[in-house]
């Protein structure tokens, strides 16, 4: 109960003052007090001792290790590639040079989704949206002058072929003669997100969520230092979903994942700390704090109890945050610069473990290597010369961010509640529960934009119609597409075709049986089949999605 003299005092200051809105919500709707106290707290049941705890103590609201920056600085990666293999290898390097200390391959749609770099449909895309692939020959170019064992961290968009991404880096780690077991790479291998945001899948779910988990089961069988499996909120956020639904989504669908894994034989303590989750970062600074904070609770919770977790690292959630593209705009583009910094402030004061930086052009094309390059010293600055790394959980204790981290939890409890009622995240997908509620979320959003009730500077206030700021756009060399489809064509020349036609044989009786597809496909990759062979030989049995989007 707040103080009824302050209530006084603040009815006549509303009199004599006004105020800006009738009601202040966030961008999740939870509404907002005046100001908050310790009573708040009280009255929600909040104890410090079971709800907050030290850093790195269960459950792990205030982050996952004791120090948090103070041993080092959370991973700075830039997600990358465009063209071919050269183009991107050069691009890596830059970066590298410049203080990078992880890689994030992007991959272009045709790869993503099995399709050949000379097949019809995928002319006008080939090396677009990311890199184009097609066998361990291009990763092999990629990569090459760098070594997997050099960088902390080396991450990839791979999804439907995430399995056949993780044959690739394992067979490429042979090429440099490394033990698999020495360097990291990070998978996404999130399909489930694939049917409610991106579209770049193949197979129909049920048979994909069993592919995804292949990755999973071999790198727990064999003790590798891979991530298989990173469980993204992001895209789905990118899509529209509130920041309450977003952690609510991401969790149910890890659900999914893990009751997977349970049911193959694998132990909760043997895989779970190779899981990691990806989660967005829009512009409500102190809501996006809280709901990193809620999240590595809950996360921390679900493990425990609902899957009798006894491993520490199985209740710590890695997060990786990449800053949000929807809240760039094309107007005015520097001013994006302003928006992606307090994004990333706002990852590294929830106490995230790896950030990405959108590029200030990326509303407009693929990064420049300028743009690129502001988007990485922005982190730097951001480490090197604010102070914010220097405590762990630096908000924590606050009677607001408590407070929202709180009601955050609570709100994504009722969603996941919602979606366990549909029998699971897989059923409530095919029901187009989450699909809905998305649209929802993403439709109220633009009203509020268009009716002005929410201010994007530079698009519907502030705006400049005589500034011509010039950003010069990043566009791909369309000789790119015919020297890509070149190689490919080279490559089906010069490589063994009857040890080709022997792996895919194989892969082929291994699809049917349904066993682990990893030692299959590795033989694949070894021979240089190409992804779209891959993909072609598990399509006659599994059959292909239909849904629209990016197609075989």
């Amino acid at each position: 109960m707040k103080n009824k003299e302050w209530e006084k005092i603040l009815a006549s200051d509303y009199s004599a003052r006004g105020r800006r809105k009738k009601t202040f919500v966030t961008d999740s709707n939870v509404p907002l007090a005046e100001n908050y106290d310790g009573n708040d707290l009280k009255e929600s049941g909040f104890d410090p001792a079971r709800d907050l705890n030290l850093p790195g103590q269960y459950p792990y609201t205030r982050g996952i290790y004791p120090s948090m920056y103070r041993s080092d600085y959370w991973i700075m990666g830039q997600y990358s590639g465009f063209g071919n293999p050269e183009a991107t290898n050069e691009r890596f390097k830059y970066l590298l040079s410049k203080g990078q200390t992880a890689l994030a391959l992007a991959l272009d749609l045709p790869t993503q989704v099995g399709v050949e770099s000379d097949q019809e449909i995928a002319d006008g895309e080939v090396g677009k949206a990311g890199v184009s692939i097609n066998s361990l020959k291009d990763l092999e170019a990629i990569f090459d002058g760098i070594r997997l064992d050099r960088t902390k961290q080396i991450f990839t968009t791979a999804n439907a072929i995430g399995p056949i991404m993780q044959a690739m880096f394992i067979a490429l780690g042979e090429k440099q003669g490394l033990d698999p077991k020495s360097y990291s790479v990070v998978l996404q291998n999130d399909i489930l997100k694939e049917y409610v945001a991106r579209g770049t899948y193949i197979f129909p779910p049920s048979p994909s969520l069993k592919f995804a988990l292949d990755a999973v089961e071999y790198c727990t069988n064999h003790q590798l230092k891979f991530k298989p499996i990173v469980v993204c909120g992001s895209h789905m956020r990118q899509g529209g979903a509130t920041a309450v639904q977003e952690i609510a989504f991401t969790l149910a669908n890890a659900q999914a994942y893990i009751d997977e894994a349970v049911s193959r034989g694998l132990s909760i303590d043997d895989f779970a700390p190779s899981i990691e989750c990806q989660l967005s970062v829009p512009m409500y600074l102190f809501e996006e704090i809280g709901k990193y904070r809620a999240f590595r609770r809950m996360w921390a919770r679900m493990l425990k109890r609902r899957y009798n977790a006894k491993n520490p690292e199985s209740m710590k959630c890695f997060i990786r945050v990449y800053t949000t593209g929807y809240t760039m705009t094309a107007q005015q583009p520097l001013n994006n610069i302003v928006r992606v910094t307090i994004e990333a402030l706002a990852a590294i004061l929830g106490g995230a473990q790896s950030l990405s930086c959108s590029a200030m052009d990326e509303v407009l094309s693929l990064p420049s290597q300028e743009a690129a390059h502001v988007a990485l010293m922005t982190q730097h600055i951001l480490a090197n010369e604010t102070g914010i790394a220097d405590v762990a959980d630096p908000l924590g204790g606050s009677y607001y961010i408590e407070s929202l981290t709180n009601t955050i939890e609570e709100k994504a409890l009722e969603v996941m509640a919602d979606i366990e009622k549909m029998g699971g995240a897989q059923k409530a997908i095919d029901a187009g529960h989450y699909q809905m509620l998305i649209r929802k979320s993403a439709s109220e959003y633009q009203q509020q934009i268009e009716a002005g009730e929410r201010i994007i500077v530079g698009l519907n206030k502030f705006r400049d119609e005589d500034a011509n700021i010039n950003v010069d756009s990043f566009k791909i060399d369309e000789e790119l597409q015919k020297k890509v489809i070149a190689d490919l064509h080279h490559l089906k020349e010069e490589r063994d075709d009857v040890r080709v036609k022997l792996s895919l044989n194989k892969l082929d009786q291994v699809v049917r049986s349904g066993d682990n597809t990893i030692p299959a496909l590795l033989e694949c990759v070894r021979s240089y089949a190409t992804i779209g062979e891959m993909c072609r030989i598990i399509g006659n049995h599994w059959g292909y999605h239909e849904g629209g989007g990016f197609r075989l």
